[in-house]
């Protein structure tokens, strides 16, 4: 019984220290990202379209930010930061 407690606790302190070992990038993903949205030109339709693609991007990462999901929030600032270069190629 004691061994399981034990067990228990660094399991849940694992857990814990996995949960944060993407919270510097996904922040860092975000700032980069937003600097870059705001200086985009989008070109045409089609780059309208990668603009509007990234916007919800970055929303579903800040999301994932705010629920601590920084593994999520780094993928999804990533995509986003694709589809603003896209959106400056008109593509």
């Amino acid at each position: 019984m004691k061994y399981t407690l034990i067990l228990l606790a660094l399991a849940a302190l694992a857990s814990c220290a996995g949960k944060t070992a993407y919270r510097d990038a996904c922040s860092g993903q975000l700032s980069t990202a937003w600097a870059e949205l705001d200086v985009a030109k989008a070109e045409g339709f089609a780059g309208t379209v990668s603009y509007s693609k990234a916007l919800g991007l970055l929303g579903m990462a800040k999301s994932m930010q705010t629920v601590e999901n920084f593994d999520n929030c780094v993928k999804h600032a990533k995509d986003a930061r694709y589809y603003i270069a896209q959106s400056r190629k008109g593509q």
